[in-house]
């Protein structure tokens, strides 16, 4: 079964079409940058274009980069205020004619790492993290997922963990490899404290580095693992939000 999976960050849109069964692109995904200011008729726009250079016309999942409940956008803390308490759902289903499943984009990833991925098989408390322009969050337990953790706002030295853990605090304050692990095993100590997960896995694109930084985490008891599906995990997990 093959569903269209819609990434939105905040930097990038990423597309492509999902075998469902296998967790396998069937296409090559495209990627266009997040319009900015990021407000809603822009991102539906880009979204439009990306839908439409596919030819699709089937089913859709679109994950977003806040918490999301029935449709609903309620949080949008690296796009345009404007998002808060918009029918996403209703914008992106008018816009790309689609039958059209919102889904957190945290929680996406996890679904498919869960599934397809490093997560696969595991029944304890697992929490993934994708460490990318912010920190989004997904907490599975025995395979259940909790929705809507944003687990990337916890309060870390009286800033929003992700002013100090996300790829681009890295990138913003040119922060060395050594320098910047300090910063995440911190708030993975924090996280374990608080949750005590038997795993956490790491996403977003830096997942692709994680032999720069995963060595140089020291203060944890729990083990942490790279995503396997890397960057494409959300694309995957929105798929799977819309089967």
């Amino acid at each position: 079964m093959h569903i269209l999976g819609v990434d939105i960050g905040g930097t990038g849109i990423k597309v492509a079409p999902v075998d469902v069964t296998t967790g396998k692109l069937v296409a090559e995904r495209v990627k266009v940058a997040t319009p900015h200011p990021a407000e809603p008729d822009a991102i539906a726009a880009a979204v439009r274009e990306l839908v439409t250079g596919f030819g699709w016309s089937g089913p859709a999942g679109i994950a977003f980069p806040g918490v999301i409940t029935d449709g609903t956008t309620r949080t949008a803390a690296n796009l345009d205020p404007a998002w808060i308490g918009m029918d996403a759902r209703g914008l992106f289903g008018k816009a790309t004619g689609l039958q059209v499943v919102m889904i957190n984009d945290a929680d996406a990833a996890g679904l498919a790492e869960m599934k397809f991925g490093a997560g696969a098989g595991h029944q304890g408390t697992v929490l993934m993290l994708t460490l990318g322009t912010g920190i989004g969050s997904a907490l599975f337990n025995g395979g259940v997922l909790v929705p809507n953790t944003e687990f990337g706002h916890i309060e870390i030295r009286g800033k929003d963990a992700e002013k100090r853990a996300s790829e681009h605090a890295k990138e913003e304050h040119d922060l060395s490899w050594e320098k910047w692990a300090g910063q995440v095993d911190e708030y993975l100590q924090r996280m374990e404290a608080l949750l005590s997960p038997g795993l956490f896995i790491i996403g977003g694109g830096i997942s692709r580095k994680s032999d720069k930084f995963l060595p140089l985490l020291t203060g944890l008891t729990a083990p942490v693992v790279p995503a396997a599906l890397h960057n494409d995990a959300g694309i995957v997990g929105a798929a799977m939000a819309g089967s």
